[in-house]
């Protein structure tokens, strides 16, 4: 069977047989992309009919449940965020920014795993990653490198090695196959390297993590229909000036989603925090204004954080606002609530605020906690520093209901603080802050 290349508009499907800058059936620009199709068969000069069968259904009720027999990685913040540990033929795509340690943590499920890893190195050669396993103490005779980028001898490999536990991809990126013209990177290259890695390795019964980079947005590289592919996709994250990193799932058909590891990079690689919340924590300075603690909810898992507000006299037209770890717009607004509906002047001052170690949420809950150490700040009176605060505020002032408040409590009062206030304890703005200063 014949293939051939076609230029596909990801806007509107218009097909074209060369690329061009500029679709011509919708008027996008840069959104032709390489595809491989097949010809179809042709019998006498012509094509071939395919008849049509009837297709065969099945009740809900009758289908058999799957059991998963789950494989742990050795690393238990790992295990979390995958729902138990790796499954036979399960694809996990594992992105996240160049240096925050995505192949430091792969080394280490390497070591953990032992025998059978295939560690296909695209990026590095085999003396860069095993100067990289002996720093780590990640050492193992299980683990096989080939230094190859051709998709398909990589395939080829995967089908003649036997008793093979884990293939790892490092990078997907740099994988490309002799069949498509575009380099190694490309859309087409990367969706067309990802599906046949993921049909063979489902086909071998074996579990596959691609690494993949991210773009400037944060977003995974390369074409969406890649995290359609996986099984399960991975987001490293961390600011690289801290020590810490978190590991989110945004998808994950074996297991739930929005769950959420935490680890701490130090010399010997990355190593797991049991309680998040005594790391961010740790470095706090009681007794000072502008400081409060929160329950912020990452995934099901409930950790306390500190936000640090600073107010300082405007030398500006226009008053400076900046943002650290939340988002700026919500903090415009929120400053904006707490000028009318909480009688904090706010509109002649420079306002900062900061999440404390890098941290960095977007969750509603958060709102209280800023415009607390924000009206703490402006007023130089500390808030308790056993208390934690949580709720989201509205644009009447109201205090409103926030997910799992029972499990946020909790947390706080096995870490020792003794007041929480939140919606139950608040109905307002103002009588929120009444009983905070």
């Amino acid at each position: 069977m014949k293939t051939k290349t076609v230029y596909v508009c990801q806007s509107c499907g218009a097909e074209f047989p060369t690329w061009g800058g500029q679709c011509t059936t919708c008027g996008e620009w840069n959104t032709l992309v390489e595809e491989v199709r097949s010809g179809k068969s042709e019998v006498g000069g012509k094509r071939s009919e395919v008849g049509i069968t009837n297709v065969e259904t099945v009740k809900l009720s009758d289908v058999d449940k799957l059991t998963f027999n789950r494989v742990s990685t050795g690393i238990g913040e790992l295990d979390r965020v995958l729902g138990g540990g790796l499954l036979p033929g399960q694809v996990v795509l594992l992105a996240g920014e160049p240096g925050i340690g995505k192949s430091t943590l792969l080394l280490q499920l390497a070591n953990k795993i032992g025998g059978g890893v295939l560690y296909v190195a695209g990026e590095e050669s085999p003396s860069q990653i095993a100067s990289r396993a002996a720093r780590l103490g990640s050492v193992s005779a299980g683990v096989v490198i080939i230094p190859e980028t051709n998709v398909d001898q990589i395939i080829g490999e995967i089908g003649a090695t036997r008793e093979v536990g884990l293939i790892i991809i490092d990078s997907i990126q740099t994988m490309f196959t002799t069949d498509l013209n575009s380099s190694a990177g490309s859309l087409a290259q990367v969706r067309e390297c990802a599906a046949r890695l993921t049909t063979s390795a489902k086909k071998a019964g074996v579990p596959l993590i691609l690494v993949g980079h991210v773009n400037k947005e944060g977003e995974v590289a390369g074409p969406k229909v890649l995290e359609h592919i996986v099984d399960t996709v991975l987001s490293f994250e961390g600011d690289p000036q801290h020590f810490y990193r978190l590991l989110r799932t945004t998808k994950n058909r074996f297991g739930a989603v929005w769950e959420v590891g935490v680890f701490q990079m130090v010399d010997s690689g990355l190593r797991e925090v049991i309680n998040p919340s005594d790391l961010f924590l740790g470095e706090r300075l009681p007794g000072q204004s502008g400081s409060v603690v929160t329950a912020t909810l990452e995934g099901a898992r409930p950790m306390l954080v500190e936000i640090q507000a600073l107010s300082s006299k405007t030398t500006f037209n226009y008053p400076r606002r900046a943002a650290s770890g939340v988002n700026l717009n919500r903090l415009y607004l929120l400053l904006a609530v707490l000028e009318r509906h909480a009688s904090i002047r706010t509109s002649d001052k420079d306002i900062y605020v900061n999440v404390a170690s890098g941290f960095k949420t977007d969750e509603p809950a958060v709102d209280l906690a800023i415009c607390t150490a924000i009206a703490s700040s402006v007023a130089e009176k500390p808030i308790d520093p056993k208390t934690v605060v949580f709720g989201e505020v509205g644009l009447s002032g109201e205090i409103r209901q926030v997910p799992q408040e029972e499990r946020r409590s909790n947390e706080a009062s096995k870490l020792g603080f003794t007041k929480v206030i939140g919606p139950k304890a608040a109905h307002s703005l103002r009588q929120a802050l009444s009983l905070l200063m």
